[in-house]
């Protein structure tokens, strides 16, 4: 299946990273490409772009994709969050521009054999990196009770979080659950009938909450971010795109202390605790999707652009 994803936010992105023609830019989740393929258009003697992601279809895809652009771009496959690593063994102490779009990307989900989405029957898998020994089966078929009960209530955000997890457990006894459709069964099966006609499909929030606890999504946000702000030049900017609240708050509030990080009672006069700020936020709301973007591509809906520029 030809790797296929529309990035989001696309020309609000570009605009906001303020690309200089011979800066060194980092994209943290390459996908496709299509964010790089902006960034390295606009780069000329001297730029530089590294891309990294940790999804052998995606470096694949993307390789091709820019691959005109030569040895401008450098493609690397590794988890963003060993970003510091990467610039480090290329040379690279600091960049002027970091993007990070933390969607799943189209192939993924429409893949039917990576076992992402809950509209097809297939494996149970939902690694982003194949090499992963974790998946999504191992968790289903091994996590107890209330490590599920905890991962679809923090992470899935479902108010039927215990029941659903009690079902997990019950179904398991009798046969390991090995299928996304099995799956589904089983979360339709937890959730009362009457609720199941609103708000959307019954198994979104499960599939989010496992999808997250298989890939450790919201750890690796929370441990990367000071390091990539640390990567930045002054003046360089870091574009983060999220597309769920949990994501969200983790960048709204990091970007938020890197700003007044001052820990002081209010009362005092001067700032003694020495905490210094790293920059500004730029976004005091979040860039969202304009209504033609929402129209021609449905999974941009929940996308949110935050940006932070360096000191």
């Amino acid at each position: 299946m030809e790797f296929k994803h529309s990035s989001v936010l696309l020309n609000e992105t570009i605009d906001n990273l303020k690309i200089k023609s011979d800066g060194i830019y980092l994209d943290g989740t390459l996908g496709g490409g299509g964010h790089s393929y902006e960034i390295a258009s606009r780069l000329e003697s001297g730029g530089r772009l590294v891309g990294i992601d940790q999804d052998g279809a995606a470096i694949e895809a993307a390789g091709e994709r820019l691959s005109p652009f030569g040895d401008k771009v450098t493609i690397v496959r590794e988890n963003y969050s060993n970003t510091t690593e990467v610039l480090k063994g290329l040379g690279i102490e600091k960049v002027d521009g970091i993007l990070l779009d933390l969607g799943v990307s189209s192939y993924q989900l429409d893949t039917l054999e990576r076992g992402f989405s809950y509209k097809y029957d297939t494996a149970l898998d939902m690694r982003m990196d194949t090499r992963q020994e974790l998946s999504a089966r191992d968790i289903v078929n091994s996590y107890t009770e209330g490590e599920l009960f905890g991962i679809i209530k923090d992470y899935g955000e479902d108010r039927f979080a215990k029941n659903i997890a009690k079902h997990i457990v019950r179904a398991r006894q009798e046969k390991p659950i090995e299928t996304t459709g099995e799956l589904n069964e089983i979360i339709r099966a937890a959730i009362p009938a009457k609720m199941r006609q609103t708000g959307g499909h019954p198994s979104k929030r499960t599939f989010q909450a496992i999808r997250i606890a298989c890939n450790r999504e919201l750890d690796v946000l929370k441990g990367v971010l000071e390091d990539l702000a640390d990567c930045l030049n002054p003046g360089g900017r870091l574009c983060i795109i999220t597309f769920h609240s949990l994501e969200d708050r983790i960048v709204k509030n990091a970007f938020r202390s890197w700003e007044n990080p001052c820990i002081c009672p209010p009362d005092f006069p001067v700032c003694v605790c020495g905490r210094k700020s790293k920059g500004k936020v730029v976004t005091r709301k979040p860039v969202l999707p304009n209504e033609a973007e929402m129209a021609s591509n449905k999974r941009s809906k929940s996308a949110k652009l935050r940006v932070f520029e360096k000191e």
